[in-house]
């Protein structure tokens, strides 16, 4: 009886003092976590929310955001709406969110920012009759159009963003429409920011596999001396990089000079602003990722498996196919999973290298953000490209697995 009770006791004071560290540890890591979360966590998720959010006319209206939605947007709207936004009017300018609105409404209608602020300006006091008021001022409030942007952007949360970064939108029949051709520019830069990416990760693995190879099977000096080549650029800054293979590219650069130089070609070769540009500056950035995630593994292959193969009479083609490839696979698995990933959400290199026809998403993102203002749009478009990459990802564990990669 006495040993058994101190075996329990044992155990309790193990399990306490596993419980005691485990606080500690995590206390530890509380400060790391609210950095996280602060600096890192909830921008994105802010900015995430911003897709569907579509606070501006309820701020500067709140009157007419609660009375036009009862509106079945037939005709013009009756008088209590047209008298609600009179009297929001006045109020949305005297406290600076009347700006923030009229560029939300530009979106939806062009010119709506100048007629609401045209309106804002001849509003006469007081009216018996606010939608002759209204008409008499421009007489595009006697039309329906208008009233039904302002019924639009009295929806929160609203689908517009999310529509819009698909190139559709709610036509005037409440429907679901595509956008006109001239303006449909989302989706074929989605396109396109999949399809460089993946042309940039293919490159990589048909660059990076020898290279590793070659890391992996040298003596150890030579192979320390390859290494450095491979682990310089992470300590070179990578707009320093993206300026330097605009310059090198460039038609009267250096490759070019030594392509007329040597005779090859005649006149320079178009190898900046173009696709050409922006996938070599990506696949010299990103291909020391695919370099160390594959070497990382084939460090780890012991030469004895091809050695016994080739005793064993197998072709050395033949035994690299199917003993030593395969070895390799989570090593390559892990590159393309890093490099691809990585690809979809570049910026600095196709906005140096890229032209007007080579655009990601992420550079549409920042066009939204810091020239079009529209947070909203740029949030619905960061939203897809999270989904997407996400959806790639549960793809890749279904085919390779994740937990099959390995990074060293």
């Amino acid at each position: 009886m006495t040993v058994t009770t101190d075996r329990d006791d044992r155990a309790g004071a193990f399990r306490r003092a596993r419980r005691r560290d485990a606080r500690r540890a995590f206390a530890l890591a509380v400060p790391l976590l609210a950095f996280l979360l602060i600096t890192f966590i909830a921008p994105i998720v802010m900015l995430l929310m911003r897709g569907v959010q579509n606070p501006e006319l309820s701020r500067a209206m709140p009157v007419l955001s609660a009375s036009i939605g009862a509106w079945d947007g037939t005709g013009l709207p009756d008088e209590t709406i047209a008298a609600a936004f009179a009297a929001d009017l006045p109020g949305a300018q005297e406290s600076g969110s009347l700006g923030p609105l009229a560029r939300r409404l530009n979106f939806y209608l062009p010119e709506f920012r100048s007629l609401l602020m045209k309106t804002a300006r001849r509003l006469p006091p007081a009216a018996d009759d606010w939608r002759a008021a209204l008409a008499a001022i421009d007489d595009r409030w006697a039309t329906p159009a208008p009233w039904r942007v302002l019924q639009r952007a009295a929806i929160n949360p609203t689908p517009d963003y999310l529509l819009a970064a698909m190139d559709a939108k709610v036509g005037p029949e409440g429907g679901v429409t595509s956008a006109p051709a001239d303006e449909s520019v989302y989706v074929d830069a989605f396109g396109r920011t999949f399809w460089i990416s993946a042309v940039v990760t293919v490159l990589c693995l048909v660059f990076g596999y020898p290279v590793a190879w070659l890391l992996a099977n040298l003596p150890p000096k030579q192979a320390d001396r390859l290494m450095i080549l491979v682990i310089v650029p992470f300590w070179t800054s990578l707009l320093v990089r993206t300026t330097a293979w605009y310059v090198l590219l460039q038609p009267g650069g250096v490759i070019n000079s030594l392509l007329i130089w040597s005779g090859l070609t005649a006149e320079p070769l178009p190898l900046v602003f173009n696709r050409t540009g922006v996938l070599i500056g990506m696949t010299h950035i990103l291909l020391p990722f695919m370099i160390l995630a594959i070497y990382s593994v084939m460090k780890g292959i012991s030469p004895t498996y091809m050695r016994a193969a080739l005793s064993l009479g197998a072709h050395p083609v033949v035994a690299f196919l199917r003993i030593y490839l395969p070895q390799t696979l989570p090593g390559v698995g892990a590159g393309c999973f890093l490099v691809f990933v990585l690809a979809l959400g570049y910026y600095i290199t196709p906005a140096l290298l890229g032209g007007a026809g080579d655009e990601m998403i992420s550079q549409l993102i920042a066009i939204q953000t810091n020239q079009q203002l529209n947070w909203g749009l740029a949030g619905a478009l960061s939203a897809y490209l999270v989904l997407f990459t996400l959806v790639f990802y549960f793809i890749f564990n279904k085919l390779v697995g994740v937990d099959r990669l390995r990074f060293g």
